[in-house]
């Protein structure tokens, strides 16, 4: 009998569900959250048999659709059965040792002081640029070990105060010290022919150098060379201004000249003399009174 469209019925005024019922509308939405989100095929446990039937073979239950055997997977018998099953294979399978790791032996040496050194200051001719050579003597350096190097900034080292305006050059070597070079920070010139190290193996001598980089390229006049980085001074004055009257000349001190005792006789105020207008410069010489 239809109890849903009758006159006077409302849909869902129906007493509460059971608990059975309340079990079966939970499976069925496990059931449509698993088809969702559950590979089927990828179960170890999932079988087919030839019934057409499905079986779980943890925990030998028998399923007619994939929807069943899916909410038997969520439910509590197929957890804890899976639970068991995974501490009996962790008991039964062998300790396997944790892996080892690689250790890296660290080598120790005793430092037998700071190695010999020697720096060249040189400025290539053509370009102008400044360039240092370092030379280090590693006479006693041990077997299999290179020379390195490496620049330092001014605020990486604890030295001293950071300073901008230098950065440091290190060369290391086993089991000399560590030494260090202060060198202005400009910018460095990595091209190939203007920075190149050679250690040479039978000499036990490490040669670095590079060349700064040029900041700002001066121009020189005709025929003369200026140096490159180096301000030219502002040019001498060559003409000769008018030279003052001899009345305008200041008075001698109090005192009398330097060098001589109060009272001393006064020499003789000399007019200047000028030399004859053939000697002065053509802009210097006096105009000439031509008479009418």
């Amino acid at each position: 009998m239809d109890f849903q469209h009758r006159a006077g019925g409302k849909t869902g005024s129906g007493g509460v569900a059971s608990s059975s019922e309340s079990n079966r509308d939970r499976r069925e939405r496990l059931r449509q959250l698993a088809l969702e989100t559950i590979d089927i095929n990828k179960d170890p446990y999932f079988m087919k048999n030839h019934l057409g039937s499905y079986e779980c073979k943890l925990c030998l239950t028998l399923h007619n659709n994939e929807g069943s055997y899916l909410a038997h997977t969520q439910g509590k018998k197929h957890q804890t059965n899976l639970a068991r099953r995974a501490a009996k294979e962790a008991k039964e399978a062998p300790a396997q040792p944790a892996p080892e790791k690689v250790k890296v032996e660290v080598k120790k040496f005793v430092k037998i002081g700071r190695p010999g050194y020697k720096v060249t200051k040189q400025r290539d001719p053509e370009t102008g640029q400044q360039s240092l050579l370092f030379q280090v003597d590693y006479p006693e350096i041990a077997e299999s070990i290179g020379p390195r190097h490496r620049f330092m900034s001014a605020y990486e080292q604890r030295i001293e105060p950071p300073d901008r305006r230098w950065q440091y050059l290190l060369f290391a070597a086993e089991p000399y010290e560590t030494i260090a070079f202060k060198v202005p920070s400009r910018e460095i010139d990595k091209a190939e022919t203007r920075f190149w190290t050679h250690w040479n193996r039978e000499t036990k001598q490490f040669f670095l150098q590079f060349h700064f980089k040029v900041e700002k390229a001066l121009l020189a006049p005709p025929g003369q060379a200026v140096s490159v980085g180096v301000k030219r001074p502002p040019s001498l004055i060559t003409g000769l201004g008018p030279r003052p009257h001899s009345d305008s000349m200041p008075p001698p001190p109090p005192g009398g000249m330097h060098g001589m005792p109060p009272g001393a006789p006064m020499m003789p105020h000399m007019h200047p003399q000028m030399p004859p207008p053939g000697a002065l410069p053509p802009h210097l010489r006096p105009p000439l009174h031509m008479d009418g």
